[in-house]
Order: structure tokens, then sequence, then C-alpha cells
């Protein structure tokens, strides 16, 4: 049973399952899917990715967006390479200060609304949280990795990868998981063609912060913000 108040997370159970063989620059790739499941619930927006030596190697930067619509971050969670550059437009029509305290990346945009913000670079491998100054349950995650082989779970608890075959270092993060601040669920598997990795694991629910009920609700917190600061 899993529960979300902060309580046990019993029989989790990650399946790495390699379905296919493809070409990949060259070499041979395992093709996986991998699906995160406790009891029968599904666990949607875990990053999960492959690291070794050759896959830190492989990093190339990229570019990455994360959006802000009725006071919230869209996505909530984005993976990125090492070296990436990601925007943060605002779309809502009041203004928003986004920032982090996280070791992995600390900055802190000027308010604005109604402009594009300069975007923010990201150098370490990490776990970066996000805030907003003005709107406090505003909550996002920036996941730096230092590998080109992640995907992130869907709805259904499912992610898919494609990667060289070889022996890799499994890491899987999720904001609910609570192995420590930031920290990732890791394991060591083999990749290669017609191999099937089960892991079960024992881990602990993260309580959540509390999030205003809708749209409206926020609009008002907003009013009375800009209220207080005179404006």
């Amino acid at each position: 049973m899993i529960a979300w108040n902060g309580l046990r997370l019993r029989a989790l159970q990650w399946s790495l399952c390699a379905l296919a063989v493809c070409a990949m620059d060259g070499a041979v790739a395992a093709s996986l899917t991998v699906s995160v499941d406790g009891d029968g619930a599904r666990l949607a927006g875990a990053v999960v990715s492959l690291h070794s030596p050759a896959a830190r190697a492989a990093v190339r930067p990229m570019t990455g967006e994360i959006d802000q619509r009725q006071a919230e971050f869209v996505p909530h969670v984005l993976p990125v390479t090492v070296g990436s550059r990601v925007r943060f437009p605002n779309s809502d029509n009041f203004r928003h200060q986004v920032y982090s305290f996280s070791p992995a990346q600390r900055f802190e945009l000027p308010l604005y609304s109604g402009r594009q913000a300069q975007p923010v670079l990201f150098e370490t491998p990490g776990v970066v949280e996000l805030g907003c100054n003005i709107h406090d349950w505003m909550l996002g995650y920036v996941v730096v990795l230092d590998t080109p082989y992640f995907a992130t779970t869907d709805a259904a608890g499912a992610a898919r990868l494609q990667a060289p075959a070889g022996d890799y270092t499994l890491q899987i993060w999720h904001e609910r998981l609570d192995a420590g601040p930031g920290a990732p669920v890791t394991r060591r598997v083999r990749v290669g063609a017609g191999q099937v990795e089960r892991v079960t694991l024992d881990l602990e629910a993260a309580r959540m912060a509390p999030q205003p009920a809708d749209a409206r609700l926020r609009q008002l917190q907003e009013r009375f913000r800009s209220l207080k600061r005179g404006g």
C-alpha cells in the first residue's frame, strides 16, 4: 500500500525490461521500458536514468523550458543534461520571481511579467528545487544529469529509454521518495538484449507541502500580496 502522508511505502517494485535491440550511434543498444509501481499504484513524474563513465562522456548540452501558468511550474519536473540552459517564460498576467537555493544551482531571476527572463545555465549534476518569492506554494524541479540516457515516468508509471548495452548505475528520483534531501535511489544493473532486471525497494514517502485548491484562490492570494506590497 502506498500513502503520500509520510507513511511507509511497501514492496515498491521497479521493473527494468529490455524489449528490443536497435542501432544507436553505430553501437548495439537496448531499448528499455521502466515501470514503477507499488501494490498497483503508479508513480508518475519519476526521473529514471542510466549512469556510467561512457554515458558521462556522451553528454551534450540541451535547451529546456519551464513555463509559469496559473501560478504553477509547467512541467513540474524537467530533466536536463549538464551544461543545459533552461528558460522560464511567464504566461501569467502577473509577476513571478523564480529562485533556487539548491547547491546544484543557486539563482534568482528579477520580478518579471510580459517579457522574457534570461535563461539559466545548469552546470552541476543534482536536483534543483524551484520556488517563487511571490507565490509560496509554487514548487518545481530541474533534475540535472551527467548522462544522456534518461526519461520521466508517465501517468502509468512507465518510461522508455535507449542506451548502449553495458553496466550502469540505474538512478531513480522522485520528489516523494524520501532518500535524503534531493537524493536519488540507485542500483547497479546490466543492460543487454533480452535481459529483465527487477529490484524491490522499501522506501519512505516524503510529506508534501499543501497547495491552494484552485486558480481562483491563487488569484485572491496574489491580490492580497499585491496590497501588502502597496501595489
